[in-house]
């Protein structure tokens, strides 16, 4: 008769204190990237902290930033957020009031609002920028240049829609 040794827990197995297996390797993989992701996000908020922003905010600046010198209408920005949000409105709210960011309404078509980073939203998002390079480093500089480039490869497939 043939036995077979009980797999050892995977590391997020033993992360989580889970001490029974997962229903698949799709969810193990489903868990395992979801706490990845949370791990990142709590270093990134414990960079912008200090500055005064949130992750949400950071990636708006970094949208607009991308625009500059240019504006981006309101609807633009919510369509290149990386985490979707419906309160986009009440988010560019927040950073202009901390005078990060100006809007306008369109000469053209009064219904959209155009959206520009100002001074003081360059300047968060340079003092921010070194100790965010040094996170995304030390996380997944401990990936090879090709296995980076499968891992981005695989995160592209798993975020497909399906046909």
């Amino acid at each position: 008769m043939l036995t077979t040794m009980p797999r050892r827990p995977s590391a997020i197995q033993r992360e989580l204190k889970q001490t029974r297996p997962f229903a698949s390797p799709a969810q193990e993989a489903g868990v395992a990237l979801l706490r990845t992701a949370d791990v990142l996000r709590h270093d990134v908020d414990r960079v912008l902290a200090p500055h005064g922003i949130t992750g949400q905010q950071y990636n708006v600046l970094r949208i607009l930033r991308g625009a500059h010198p240019g504006k981006l209408p309101t609807l633009e920005i919510a369509a290149r957020l990386i985490e979707r949000q419906p309160g986009v409105t009440r988010l560019l709210d927040r950073i202009e009031a901390r005078g990060l960011v100006t809007r306008e309404r369109c000469r053209e078509d009064r219904r959209q609002v155009l959206c520009r980073i100002t001074r003081a939203g360059l300047d968060v998002l340079a003092a921010a920028d070194g100790p965010l390079n040094e996170i995304e480093s030390r996380r997944l500089g401990r990936l090879a240049g090709p296995d980076l480039e499968k891992l981005v490869r695989i995160l592209d497939r798993v975020r497909e829609e399906e046909a």
